[in-house]
């Protein structure tokens, strides 16, 4: 059986992973920044899993409460197998220059120094457990990928992938896999919030739920026996598929 924390896992892809995995059997220490959305994802998944899974509140940009979270876990589990850095917030549709200091702050803060300090405390704690996987979720971004009014978020996302990467490399001598998980575009409030008429169309290309998405992805990572993995839902196989089928097939990832 294995142990799994998920931090931002009290909605959208990270609450589906903490499903998927409690469906295979594993236990799950779920996250969030409010106690009351900690609470609320508690009863949902207590409902079907009451002895598997438990949740704490934390704030990722804030180093002690990370501590804090795995100290819990391990209070609740006695190891941790997989440490999943999935907290992140999106930007506002704005230019960069139209952002204030407290806007871009709050998402560095977040999506890149959240996924940091995750992954310092969990290799640290690994180390002394002798083994342990940590994965960083990727995003808008992470390939390269420009956007009018994405530049800050898309910014976080590629250095997370920079991070990731370099620390795999540094990882090589220790038994702690650290690698990436990469979801796509998937049918949630963070990714609703980012539509407009003109991107509705390509988002239900090559978009899509998040049950499949979430299944799949934790299907390879307990399979994962590798440093420095890229666990890829959207292929560049699938989307010449999507594209191509886009012709005779009509798909609405959001009703």
């Amino acid at each position: 059986m294995k142990h799994i924390v998920i931090t931002g896992s009290t909605r959208g892809i990270g609450y589906g992973l903490a499903r998927e995995f409690l469906r295979a059997g594993c236990r799950v220490m779920i996250n969030g920044q409010s106690q009351e959305s900690v609470d609320t994802a508690l009863q949902s998944l207590r409902e079907m899993y009451p002895d598997s899974v438990e949740g704490v509140m934390a704030a990722v940009h804030k180093r002690d409460e990370v501590e804090q979270l795995w100290k819990y876990a391990e209070k609740q589990f006695g190891t941790v197998d997989i440490w999943i850095n999935n907290a992140g917030i999106d930007q506002e549709r704005k230019y960069f220059w139209e952002l204030d200091e407290e806007a871009y702050d709050r998402v560095v803060h977040t999506n890149l120094k959240g996924v940091m300090n995750g992954c310092h405390v969990a290799f640290n704690q690994m180390l002394k457990q002798g083994y342990g996987q940590i994965l960083n979720m990727e995003g808008f971004g992470s390939n390269g990928m420009m956007r009018e009014k994405m530049t800050l978020y898309g910014t976080s996302k590629s250095a997370v992938s920079y991070f990731t990467r370099s620390l795999a490399i540094e990882a090589k001598q220790t038994n702690i896999k650290v690698g990436t998980l990469s979801p796509g575009m998937v049918a949630t409030d963070f990714l609703r919030k980012s539509l407009d008429e003109q991107n509705r169309k390509i988002f239900n290309i090559l978009g899509d739920k998040v049950e499949p998405v979430t299944k799949f992805l934790v299907e390879k990572v307990l399979e994962n026996q590798n440093n420095d993995a890229k666990i890829q839902w959207l292929t560049k196989p699938k989307i010449m598929w999507r594209f191509a089928s886009s012709m005779f097939i009509k798909r609405d990832i959001f009703n």
